[in-house]
């Protein structure tokens, strides 16, 4: 296939819209069900890039949700203890824990869930049944992987009422070394990112804490390669084998540190006894267990437990989680890994950090404040390491 004709662009009114190779040369992809659009391709060929890299640098299968060109998370093939499955809604999947693909896009999926509704999925591997059925039920809008078993594609072409999106890359696709893109008539010219993300960037620690055990380095690893996807400013947070809260597209670092910390922070709210135990009214599908509790973890959360109005959520009213109870539950959490697109230039991201339990820490450097961000490390105990290389991503 030379091209593929698009409804539209990014916007109904931009027209006429399509994908081809500048060369002339047959697109490194087949469409196997579906129309895929302008957005979707975007993300598609950069959450594929994003899941190969993982895969390239952890030895571990990778999955990654994405929405609007960043992801909401990324994950490795790495088992769910028994309160992630129930966190990320999987608890009832057979066989889960003996497919590592579809435990690591359970995980991409139910970091958050809010951002994830109608996500494009990328696959670093062939999808497998296992994996068909947890994306058979989420509201998504296609997938790409490099191959798919046979019981998956079955399963996923009756996604959508038999409009699912499935793409099929050639995963022995090289891109030239070279990229062009246009704005306003004006065509730039730069050379990819090709740098590679893997253990041996880690290895300038400056704090005066030092060891990075193997847990940190993976994870440290998965959050930078999701930086080099994401739309900048971006910050994210990583732990047991997976991005935790992803703060992508913020002019302020600091804002991108907060958005992210309060995500990783509901990440971990989630598995907590409280949430686990909410008992919902009946016919209360998965979308609106995810805004509930959404709400109900929010300073808002009269909105689902207020007089008059519970009973539409709940079979059972729930306590509130007060921000006293929040934050003594926070308070444990430890040695999660933290990475930044560019050097942080104040020592405020540090002390943000540190109250979502951030051990690790990867970044730039390069400030003239670096010296002030190294000492709020030394304060808490944080190994951070500068990785000499800036990911900005537009």
């Amino acid at each position: 296939m030379k091209e593929f004709e698009l409804k539209y662009g990014c916007n109904p009114n931009q027209k006429p819209a399509k994908i081809f190779m500048a060369d002339g040369s047959d697109l490194p992809i087949e469409i196997l069900n579906g129309r895929p659009g302008y957005i979707n391709f975007l993300d598609a060929f950069n959450s594929w890039q994003l899941v190969k890299e993982i895969k390239e640098n952890t030895g571990m299968v990778a999955a990654t949700s994405f929405k609007h060109v960043s992801p909401t998370s990324a994950a490795v093939g790495k088992k769910l203890s028994d309160r992630l499955k129930k966190s990320c809604f999987v608890d009832d999947i057979e066989g889960l824990d003996d497919s590592p693909l579809a435990c690591a896009y359970a995980r991409a999926r139910g970091t958050d869930r809010m951002s994830s509704f109608g996500d494009w999925i990328a696959l670093s591997d062939e999808c497998d049944e296992v994996t068909a059925k947890i994306i058979s039920r989420e509201v998504s809008d296609g997938i790409i992987a490099p191959a798919y078993s046979p019981k998956a594609l079955e399963i996923l072409k009756a996604k959508r009422k038999g409009g699912y999106n499935i793409v099929r890359i050639d995963k022995d696709y090289r891109p030239d070394p070279v990229e062009h893109k246009q704005v306003f008539g004006v065509t730039f010219e730069q050379g990819r990112n090709e740098f590679k993300i893997d253990a041996d960037l880690l290895k300038n620690i400056v704090t005066k804490k030092k060891e990075l055990p193997p847990e940190a380095v993976t994870d440290l690893i998965i959050s930078l390669i999701t930086l080099k996807y994401t739309q900048s400013n971006s910050v994210c947070f990583a732990a047991d084998g997976q991005a935790i809260g992803v703060g992508a597209g913020q002019q302020s670092r600091i804002h991108c540190t907060r958005l992210a910390g309060t995500k990783a922070d509901l990440w971990h709210l989630r598995q907590s006894d409280k949430v686990l135990g909410l008992q919902f009214a009946e016919g209360i599908g998965r979308p609106d267990k995810n805004n509930i509790i959404d709400i109900y973890l929010s300073d808002e959360y009269e909105d689902v437990l207020g007089d008059g109005v519970w009973k539409q959520y709940f079979a059972v009213r729930p306590e509130p989680f007060t921000k006293e109870e929040k934050k003594e539950y926070l308070s444990h959490i430890t040695g999660v890994s933290l990475g930044s697109d560019a050097f942080f230039p104040f020592s405020d991201n540090i002390e943000r950090a540190k109250k979502s339990g951030v051990s690790y820490i990867a970044q730039p450097g390069g400030s003239v404040r670096d010296d002030l961000v190294i000492d709020a490390c030394d304060k808490y105990g944080m190994v951070m390491a500068f990785t000499g290389m800036r990911l900005f991503h537009h």
